[in-house]
């Protein structure tokens, strides 16, 4: 037998045992990758429906049953995933969110984006959030810490899951030629096609931690201590303080520092003409890493405001100093 006939034999019988593995544990496969990526595990679960999807169309008759039953599969792993998450945030609230943020490799702007989309939209934006990055991280224990009721968030938490597992496993049946036609390259590219990937997937994750260092270290700043703004307050050089917080996120934490003044980022024209540019401005928001009032500020500064500072940690490091928060008003 000739070195190419042998090669060809070799992927032949690669690709025959990936596709007995997919078919034989596929449904055992989809669970467990679906429900490690909703408890927040870095592990992309859309490959697996597509490629099960795919082993389907290619193999069942009917083609529907055996659809429905991984869509079922996916569906259940999901909300066992998300229900927990929910649960967190519902009962740690803030804690949760900060938690998971901290895990985003787009930390940046995952909670403030959710918090806006909720406060839009509501629990409803459950049905869409797994097709958005970052939204689907968060906006399941936002629920949580929004209180939303059990039975809404499952349904339209279910929803979403449906949709999204759905998606996947159509495409996987719709084109499974072509999927097929992948496996068989992936095979006679043989342990070549798992370092390639690897390599690909390590390249992504370094390129955004890379970008996430550089936007960092762009907006890193001198910042103010929680207790150097409480000695200016009780000095009676009290500076304008803005909170930036999105309004959802007011409804978890319904608190302010005292004299504290809502404000957005997005939205400056309003600041630039209300407040001289000699005025001290001390910005807090919910990030992490106080990105958000990072950000504003540099803004501010572009405008030729010359003390403008970021409050590190936030509310939490003023309450965690021991000093008082006052409700919002009205609320």
């Amino acid at each position: 037998m000739t070195q190419p006939a042998l090669d060809r034999r070799v992927a032949a019988k690669r690709e025959a045992d990936v596709q007995e593995l997919v078919e034989r544990y596929g449904m055992l496969l989809v669970f467990a990758n679906v429900l490690a990526l909703s408890l927040g595990l870095p592990v992309p679960a859309m490959p697996t429906l597509v490629l099960v999807g795919a082993s389907v169309a290619l193999h069942a008759d009917p083609l529907w049953l055996p659809l429905a039953a991984v869509l079922l599969v996916s569906v259940t792993a999901s909300l066992i995933g998300d229900t927990a998450w929910y649960y967190a945030g519902r009962r740690y609230g803030n804690r949760t969110l900060q938690s998971l943020c901290r895990l985003s490799l787009s930390r940046d702007s995952c909670l403030k984006q959710t918090e806006r989309f909720y406060g839009r939209f509501g629990v409803r934006v459950l049905s869409v959030a797994k097709f958005v990055p970052g939204l689907s991280m968060v906006s399941v224990p936002l629920a949580g810490a929004m209180q939303a009721r059990l039975p809404l968030f499952l349904r339209y938490d279910g929803l979403g899951a449906a949709l999204w597992a759905g998606l996947g496993l159509a495409l996987g049946a719709i084109f499974a030629p072509q999927v097929e036609a992948v496996l068989e390259t992936l095979s006679q590219l043989g342990t070549g096609a798992g370092v390639l990937v690897g390599l690909a997937l390590a390249a992504y994750v370094g390129y955004r931690w890379q970008r996430r260092r550089a936007l960092l270290k762009a907006l890193e700043s001198a910042r103010i201590e929680a207790g150097d703004l409480h000695g200016l307050i009780q000095a009676g050089q009290a500076p304008v303080v803005f909170d930036i917080r999105a309004p959802g996120f007011r409804d978890i934490d319904p608190y302010i520092i005292p004299g504290a003044v809502f404000a957005d980022e997005r939205k400056l024209e309003g600041i630039l003409q209300t407040y001289p540019r000699q005025q001290k401005i001390v910005i807090y928001c919910a990030c992490p890493d106080e990105v958000s009032a990072a950000w504003m500020a540099a803004r501010l500064r572009e405008h030729r405001f010359t003390d403008v500072l970021p409050l590190r940690g936030g509310i939490d490091a003023w309450r965690a100093a021991g000093l008082q928060v006052e409700p919002i008003p009205g609320g």
